[in-house]
């Protein structure tokens, strides 16, 4: 069997994770695993770890380790045979030390954006809380304003999006983050990438996947995303 390639992406909210994540999968054929996808998708199904986790969700809060790794990790039990990449996990030291316990990481890739762009970013950014589909009236603005593309219903600006809640985010992010970072650096797995635009960052990180692709037998798994 071909060597597998398990990936993670790391960065602050507005970092552009998740685009980096989904041109990654479409032009690799990795399998993109969204942690904000998967617990959305225990809450749906009344999944023990998906209702615990919503009584964090719903007060505010950030959701603990234990049940987050309880969420992520069967699922990527299941696709021992599989290559995929992880956004939005591990977000924490005791994640990444859960991760570890089943697979040796590959490749994490960690973006580093200026706070001016942060700040610019997620002040135009707009959500639809159901899907998680998230907009930008800068970049990527929805066809009707105010309202989501496919449901229709209205989309909402998370409080901890605003500027004056931005700073206090992004400080507890690189608290929770360094010793991540710090991790996979001692790893040899580490890339960091820095910008202040997405596609202008992408080529960097296009070539890179393509020399680790290229250096691995041929044959693994185009997976579609979910």
């Amino acid at each position: 069997m071909a060597k597998l390639l398990r990936a993670a992406v790391l960065g602050p909210p507005g970092s552009g994770k998740g685009t980096i994540c989904k041109r990654i999968a479409h032009s690799f054929g990795l399998q993109y695993l969204s942690s904000g996808h998967f617990l959305r998708e225990g809450i749906a199904a009344n999944t023990e770890a998906g209702m615990l986790a919503k009584t964090y969700i719903d007060r505010g809060m950030l959701v603990p380790d234990q049940v987050m790794t309880r969420l992520m990790l069967p699922k990527l039990e299941q696709l021992r045979n599989h290559s995929w990449l992880l956004d939005g996990f591990p977000r924490t030291l005791a994640q990444a030390q859960a991760l570890n316990s089943l697979y040796q990481m590959d490749l994490v890739i960690s973006l580093n954006i200026p706070y001016e762009t942060l700040k610019d970013r997620l002040s135009d950014r707009w959500v639809h809380p159901a899907s998680g589909r998230v907009y930008n009236m800068g970049f990527n603005p929805p066809l009707v304003q105010g309202k989501d593309d496919i449901t229709g219903e209205l989309l909402i600006q998370h409080d901890d999006d605003k500027p004056e809640a931005l700073m206090a985010r992004l400080r507890h992010y690189k608290e929770l983050a360094k010793p991540v970072i710090d991790l996979y650096k001692s790893q040899g797995v580490l890339h960091s990438f820095s910008g202040t635009e997405t596609d202008k960052i992408w080529p960097y990180i296009n070539s890179l996947l393509s020399t680790k692709m290229h250096t691995q037998p041929s044959g693994a798994h185009p997976i579609q995303t979910p």
